[in-house]
């Protein structure tokens, strides 16, 4: 049986100053979800709907992996998103799971991406 590739996760954090992440140390919770989740890296990109996320996406998803992405409304991320997995040969609906992590503390987020993670068929080792 092959082994699959474990999905990356990339937190989007609106410049690091959107109300929707106050109650989160963005830091310790993208350091639980790197070491403790089955997630091949976890990072945080500081805002990704601008031209240089756009920029960064259009290189990152060459590599055709599964992504994770914590962030703002899914809707949104869709609209922001879209094009660049477009260009990439991706499918969004197929190839990205966008997760709403605003407003959550960071033990409520591990939640959401743990169970994320599960729906994908990865659990926890």
């Amino acid at each position: 049986m092959s082994e699959r590739q474990l999905p990356g996760f990339i937190m989007c954090v609106c410049t690091g100053k959107c109300p929707g992440f106050q109650a989160m140390d963005i830091w310790d919770f993208i350091n639980q979800v790197r070491v403790e989740l089955p997630v091949e890296y976890g990072f945080i990109h500081p805002q990704l709907c601008e031209e240089d996320g756009d920029r960064f996406l259009a290189d990152f998803l060459k590599a055709h992996r599964k992504l994770i992405i914590g962030a703002c409304a899914p809707n949104m991320q869709r609209k922001m998103f879209k094009q660049a997995f477009l260009d990439a040969g991706l499918d969004i609906e197929k190839d990205a799971v966008m997760l709403d992590i605003r407003d959550m503390t960071n033990e409520k987020a591990i939640e959401v991406v743990k169970k994320a993670l599960s729906d994908l068929g990865f659990e926890e080792a």
